[in-house]
Parts: structure tokens; C-alpha cells; sequence
């Protein structure tokens, strides 16, 4: 749980819940009941458990697999909860009569309560798990945006181009931004490279900023504008200044951000069609394009801040 909540890497879209609550609050709960069960030594419970932890995670491996996005925490936490299953199996005695009870009591079983006189097979509660999810599970892996056709706004000129997708609500994005800035900014002034800011609405709150970004983007006379209203942007997530529409038009007014409100719905299918077209599935990213056959992708701090550096050493190897 920690790993997931201060992971600096970078955030994915994939993303579920059940029955609204997100998936990591259920996973807490769900080791919380584990560890009790395990401290008063109730181990039938705790098996039944993670058999049905088991049917869980193969619902979830195989969305991650349909999807083609993969969770590094989502797997770590399947196989904690297979290795734990493992440590904690213990035979009981179980029918052996034919080949069927063979295979309906393969992984083992328990007797619930443990005063009960016929053992359940742990299969029926992997299987449970699984079942479980599919009537209550609802996963997505694609930032919906909207409509048709239209222009995403991009700043410089130059055989290079720069695009770097991002999340106002991601912590790694926020950790970034103060490295991106400059970074924009010297490529922009010095000139040779186009630069293009996509936002992932990877967070719930994300899509009103994203709106208000391009509003501002908008009404900016220069890149400078956009810049300065993408740090407070970044500055209001970071602080979770302003949640609310009316709050966010306070907030940037308050800081001088002029905003020209306009219809949207032309722009974000050209921003779906960007990012299908990289794949970018997580936060941050970014993608530099040297040539139509020469296109390299960053995912990450450490992976973006080489990136940025070989597009540095690019740009000034050209000048000379």
C-alpha cells in the first residue's frame, strides 16, 4: 500500500473499482481481514480468503492483459497473494473417489466453521473471487476526452518535436514539473523544437484542469503564459486549492491567468487520437520525435530526464 500511494514512477489509466470504491481502499481492507484472522489463528478463514483473493487476481491479470496495461502494484500485489496462499495451504482430508473430486479438490480445502463436518473446497472460492468481480467490477484503461476533429495547441517550430503527457493530480508529474519547466522553456526560446502539453485525465479532478488549461492556452498571447499557467495549475493540484469549477475561475484569476472560454468538443478527439497513437498509457511520459523514423518515448522521472538530456545535447550538437 505504501509502494502504491508514494510510488514515484509514474501513474497509469488503469484504473478500477467496486461499487465506486477504488480498488487499493478494498485491498487494504481486504489484508486487514487476513491479519486478523491470521493473529486470533482462525486459518480456515484465512485460506478461504486467499483462494478468493486468487479468483480476484485472475479477473484482474487478464484485464490488465485485454487492456495491454500493466500495473506494477496490481501484480505485486497478485503474487503476495499467491505466495501467501502457498505458505498458508495445509491438506485436509478430502474425498478421493474419481477423477472429478480429484480436480474439484486439487488446491485443497476447509472446513467453515472449522467445527463443521464436511470441508468446502478452496476451487468453489476462487471461483467465488472471480464471479465477484465480474458482476461488481468496473475498470478503465482509455482517457475518454469526446468528439471530432481538431487542433491541439503546440508552441516552437523546428525538426524536433517534444510531447509530454501529464497529470496535474500525479505526484511524479508534480516532482517533474519543476524540471519540465525550464526544460520547455530553454528548448522554446533557443528555438528548433515544437513542443505539444497532453493532458491525461488519469485523476477524476484532472479533466477540469485539462479544460481550463486549453481555455487559458486559449487566451495566451505566447508560450510564456501557457507556462505560467500550467505552474498553477500544477501549483493548485499539488494543494488542492480549488476542486470546484467556480473555485478553480477564482484561483487562476487570482493569479492573472486570462482564460477564453470556448467549444471543446472539436479538440479532445484530436487528443484521444495523439495519445493512441503513443501509447501513452501512464504519467509522466514523453515522446521525442528526431525524424518520422527516429520516435523515442519516456516514461518515468529518471527515463524523461535522460530523454530531455539527449534532446539538450541534440539541439546544441546542431548549432555548432
Amino acid at each position: 500500500m505504501l509502494y502504491y500511494k508514494a510510488c514515484e514512477t509514474a501513474c497509469s489509466y488503469l484504473q478500477g473499482d467496486i461499487f465506486g470504491i477504488d480498488l487499493s481502499y478494498i485491498g487494504i481492507v481486504y489484508m486487514l481481514m487476513i491479519i486478523v484472522f491470521a493473529a486470533f489463528r482462525k486459518m480456515p478463514y484465512v485460506r478461504a480468503l486467499l483462494a478468493s483473493g486468487i479468483g480476484v487476481e485472475v479477473y484482474l491479470i487478464a484485464f490488465q492483459f485485454r487492456e495491454d496495461v500493466f500495473c506494477p502494484y496490481c501484480l505485486a500485489f497478485a503474487s503476495i497473494i499467491i505466495v501467501a496462499f502457498i505458505l498458508n495451504h495445509e491438506k485436509q482430508p478430502t474425498p478421493e473417489r474419481g477423477w472429478l473430486n480429484r480436480i474439484v479438490y486439487g488446491l485443497g480445502a476447509v472446513k467453515l466453521p472449522p467445527t463443521a463436518k464436511s470441508p468446502l473446497p478452496l476451487l468453489a472460492f476462487v471461483i467465488l473471487g472471480y464471479i465477484f468481480m465480474i458482476l461488481t467490477f468496473s475498470g478503465s484503461a482509455t482517457p475518454a476526452y469526446g468528439a471530432e476533429k481538431s487542433i491541439v495547441p503546440s508552441y516552437g517550430s523546428g525538426r524536433y518535436e517534444l510531447i509530454i503527457f501529464t497529470d496535474y493530480f500525479c505526484p511524479p508529474c508534480q516532482s517533474m514539473e519543476s524540471e519540465i519547466d525550464p526544460a520547455v522553456k530553454e528548448f522554446l526560446s533557443g528555438g528548433g523544437v515544437r513542443v505539444t502539453f497532453v493532458d491525461l485525465p488519469l485523476h477524476k479532478e484532472t479533466r477540469l484542469y485539462a479544460q481550463y488549461y486549453l481555455y487559458a492556452a486559449k487566451a495566451a498571447k505566447n508560450y510564456e503564459n501557457v507556462l505560467n499557467a500550467r505552474r498553477v495549475l500544477f501549483s493548485l493540484a499539488r494543494n488542492h486549492t480549488a476542486q470546484a469549477e467556480d473555485e478553480l475561475k477564482k484561483a487562476l484569476k487570482a493569479e492573472g491567468i486570462p482564460i477564453a472560454v470556448y467549444d471543446l468538443s472539436p479538440v479532445y478527439p484530436a487528443l484521444n487520437k495523439i495519445i493512441n497513437t503513443y501509447q501513452a498509457k501512464s504519467t509522466p511520459t514523453c515522446v521525442i520525435k528526431y525524424s518520422s523514423d527516429d520516435i523515442r518515448k519516456y516514461t518515468g522521472t529518471f527515463e524523461i530526464r535522460n530523454g530531455l538530456g539527449m534532446l539538450r545535447a541534440t539541439l546544441a550538437t546542431a548549432k555548432r
